[in-house]
């Protein structure tokens, strides 16, 4: 039984970080239009999740974990011309966040069908130890 409480575990493990990372992608999505404030000073930058496997000492199994949320470094700020926006430059121009917004969708699927995936092994999962206990309770 051991084996199956510990292959839970790590479904549940999966489906905790893959909801973190739909919250990342929805805070992008969210921000995606948010301009800079100031003609100085710098838009919403795009976040991602990085994961790492991490040892639970106590099962001794692999199970994956945030690691850290980090912002995108690059300067892909889309320029648009918003003359009276308090953020607009002498041109004009505002900078908006480093956002694609395709891609933000494409990276909410993954993550939704990720989860999906670990639920469906956590229910397996689940199936299995019913049917053990009824087999042991004969």
């Amino acid at each position: 039984m051991g084996s199956i409480l510990n292959a839970m575990d790590i479904s549940a493990a999966g489906m905790r970080v893959q909801g973190d990372r739909i919250g990342v992608v929805s805070q992008n999505i969210a921000n995606a239009d948010t301009a800079a404030n100031t003609p100085n000073s710098e838009p919403y930058r795009r976040k991602s999740v990085i994961f790492k496997n991490e040892l639970d000492r106590a099962t001794g199994v692999n199970k994956v974990t945030v690691d850290r949320v980090v912002e995108d470094p690059s300067n892909d700020f889309k320029l648009k011309y918003m003359p009276s926006h308090p953020g607009a430059d002498q041109s004009g121009y505002i900078r908006l966040p480093n956002i694609n917004t395709l891609i933000e969708s494409m990276d909410m699927k993954e993550a939704q069908r990720s989860y999906e995936a670990n639920m469906g092994m956590l229910k397996i999962s689940k199936g299995m130890l019913g049917k053990t206990i009824d087999l042991i309770g004969k």
